[in-house]
């Protein structure tokens, strides 16, 4: 199976778009190829080839449904209360019709609709790589730190690699892991193996609901 991970911007914002495509291979994750500044052509073209070639999960980092009437989705609440016993902050968390979530909402639900009317054996879920790392590292305050931090100070990227590398994440190509996006897009990947994966399983789950929230969101 390979194993996608694409940490989503807004439509005009292709250069804070990044995919990071996987092979499942004997209980590792390797990595295979970590793309910059993906457009939507891009992303379908990967997407294309790899189905071609077997079953593909996708996890999308970004909303991939809106709340009929606006706000929170039943999903959107269920996550916020998860990371916040964890003890992340609520903030990440954010309604997809906010203004400045609108876009990004649009550009999901466009590419997920596009890949599930042109190919086959593909799977997606929606993801979020904070949480994806916080359900599973949060039990001290130092990975903590680095959880809440790592956006704004890339130097904390390291020793999350570091522990990526331990969980599975396997040919890591550190020196392009410049940016969060990179690393979130390597983390929706985990997350998204996680959740293909029947011998694994995600640490939360909030199931899909038909016909509004048409993919699962878990992390």
């Amino acid at each position: 199976m390979f194993i996608m991970g694409l940490d989503l911007s807004g439509p005009s914002n292709h250069k804070d778009t990044s995919l990071a495509i996987c092979t499942n291979e004997e209980g590792t994750l390797q990595v295979t190829e970590l793309l910059e500044g993906v457009s939507d052509v891009r992303i379908l073209e990967r997407v294309e080839y790899y189905s071609r070639l077997g079953e593909v999960a996708i996890g999308i980092d970004s909303p991939l449904s809106y709340e009929d009437g606006g706000g929170d989705r039943p999903s959107d609440r269920a996550l916020r209360q998860f990371i916040v016993s964890i003890g992340m902050k609520s903030g990440s968390i954010m309604p997809p019709t906010m203004n400045r979530m609108v876009y990004l909402t649009l550009r999901g639900i466009r590419l997920t609709r596009e890949i599930e009317a042109n190919f086959t054996g593909v799977k997606i879920a929606e993801v979020h790589p904070g949480a994806i790392l916080g359900a599973r590292i949060v039990h001290d305050s130092q990975w903590l730190d680095h959880i809440l931090n790592y956006k704004s100070e890339p130097r904390r990227l390291g020793e999350l690699l570091d522990w990526l590398e331990d969980q599975g994440l396997q040919h890591i190509p550190r020196g392009r892991v410049t940016t969060s996006h990179c690393f979130d897009a390597l983390v929706a990947a985990f997350g998204a193996w996680h959740w293909a994966d029947p011998s694994l399983g995600p640490a939360w789950l909030f199931p899909k609901e038909l016909p509004l929230h048409p993919y699962d969101f878990c992390c």
